[in-house]
């Protein structure tokens, strides 16, 4: 049990803002997270299962195991992974109406679902898989989230854990990506009017330490780092233009100020994924180490 209490009126600040609102331009599993456009002509829903795959995939899931979901959000990957695998699955959401949803969908099963935070998880798992909940932990809790899930798996233990990253003045400037005032304006809209308490984490680096550092403080080998930057910004773009043809709908449930709040979100979060301003990355995170330390990130793309 941690000695933090999780994030409750933060996050539920934003999920629990209308079911009906986010099913106008989220796809019928309600993932929202980034998408993995594996192939060209995939639909938004498509894409969300790839993406789903993709992380369960690198979990090397076994029958009879018991897979942790921190963050479950409307529980599309705790469904996928109880279709797809002969396994018990564990989901943890601070969003109310995400728990409510989630647990319409488990009868029958072998699935559960809390309201409840990584902070007030004492169980024991084989896996974890975290998708799109690490930029709600914010830095001074990092170092207490990886020894959680180091302590909460075997000796065999593995955690996938998907989270959007930011990038420090010295990689943009090594790079040539300009950052402007409208930029930086645009980050602190974020995070006051979308994500009020949310912090983007390093990639990697040693001051201040990235997530692998950290992940490899607790004892974990980060075996891959798989980046899916435009994988993101494509996202995006296909929320906006849900969310605009269902414009009329979306005013009636929450109002044109939040509407517009919306659009200006996913618009601009586009385009700093294009830019390079951000990106988002799958961390594949083992207790077992590698057969050859490497003293660099490994990235796939």
């Amino acid at each position: 049990m941690s000695r933090h209490a999780p994030f409750y009126a933060e996050v539920q600040s934003h999920y629990d803002l209308s079911d009906e609102f986010f099913a106008l331009f989220l796809d019928p599993t309600r993932t929202y997270s980034c998408a993995y456009w594996k192939q060209t002509g995939y639909t938004l829903e498509q894409a969300q299962l790839a993406k789903i795959d993709l992380a369960l995939e690198k979990c090397d899931l076994r029958p009879g195991m018991t897979l942790l979901d921190i963050g479950c959000g409307w529980g599309a990957t705790m469904l996928r992974a109880l279709q797809k695998y002969d396994i018990r699955v564990i989901g943890l959401t601070l969003s109310r109406n995400q728990c409510d949803y989630v647990q319409s969908k488990l009868h029958g099963l072998h699935g559960e679902v809390y309201l409840q935070g990584w902070e007030e998880f004492n169980g024991q798992v084989d896996r974890i898989v975290s998708i799109g909940a690490f930029e709600h932990f914010r830095q001074e809790r990092y170092e207490d989230f990886f020894e959680f899930a180091y302590r909460a798996m075997p000796a065999d233990g593995l955690m996938l854990l998907h989270t959007i990253v930011g990038y420090g003045l010295n990689h943009l400037r090594a790079n040539g990506i300009p950052l402007t005032r409208q930029d930086i304006d645009f980050m602190r809209f974020i995070r006051t009017a979308i994500f009020p308490g949310g912090q983007l984490p390093l990639p990697w680096g040693p001051v201040p330490r990235g997530v692998r550092e950290y992940a490899e403080s607790a004892g974990f080998d980060v075996t891959r780092i798989h980046p899916l930057r435009l994988h993101y910004a494509k996202t995006l773009d296909r929320w906006a233009a849900a969310l605009h043809e269902k414009r009329g709908e979306a005013v009636a449930l929450v109002g044109e100020e939040t509407f517009d709040t919306y659009i200006r979100y996913f618009t601009g979060c586009a385009h700093h994924f294009r830019a390079g301003h951000i990106d988002v990355m799958q961390f594949t995170c083992s207790k077992t180490p590698a057969d050859t330390p490497s003293n660099s990130p490994q990235i796939f793309a």
